[in-house]
């Protein structure tokens, strides 16, 4: 799927600079393509859409960490590995998102996730899913640790 059918959205993440209310930051992704290759890229081998825990998000940059960097959010399949969607985004929006997520957990231990993602098609929402973890990887594949959303208790 062309990374251009794909448009992405967050909220709740503002009031970490303004030092405002604690809000579960959300990244709403949307879809304008063929709606059957993205669901089909959602479906388990079980026919039903995979659930939060059978898929990951991440980030690979494109260029080395500086005040342009750009890099590729995505989405996979656990299972499988394969990629679900990709889509481009500016390092400084991701590492906002990521920072907010951060805080939030912080501020509220006991939530099931620290961030939301919700993906539509045509504005139609299709899944939603609590997450807890988002990976930040350097144009060389490696995992960037301290910019990277990773739950205590978890070992990669």
């Amino acid at each position: 799927m062309r990374r251009d059918y794909f448009t992405l959205e967050v909220s709740n993440v503002d009031w970490v600079e303004d030092d405002g209310e604690p809000a579960k930051p959300t990244v709403r992704i949307d879809f304008e393509g063929p709606a059957s290759t993205l669901r089909e890229r959602l479906t388990g081998t079980d026919d039903e859409l995979l659930d939060a825990d059978q898929t990951d998000v991440a980030y690979r940059l494109q260029t080395s960490l500086d005040d342009d960097a750009t890099g590729v959010v995505s989405v996979t399949n656990r299972i499988t590995g394969d990629f679900v969607l990709e889509l481009n985004e500016d390092a400084d929006d991701v590492l906002k998102f990521i920072r907010a997520a951060r805080r939030y957990g912080e501020e509220d231990p006991d939530s099931d996730g620290r961030y939301d993602v919700r993906i539509h098609i045509e504005g139609d929402e299709l899944v939603t899913y609590d997450k807890r973890t988002f990976l930040v990887y350097n144009e060389e594949g490696n995992l960037l640790r301290n910019h990277s959303l990773i739950p205590s208790g978890v070992e990669l």
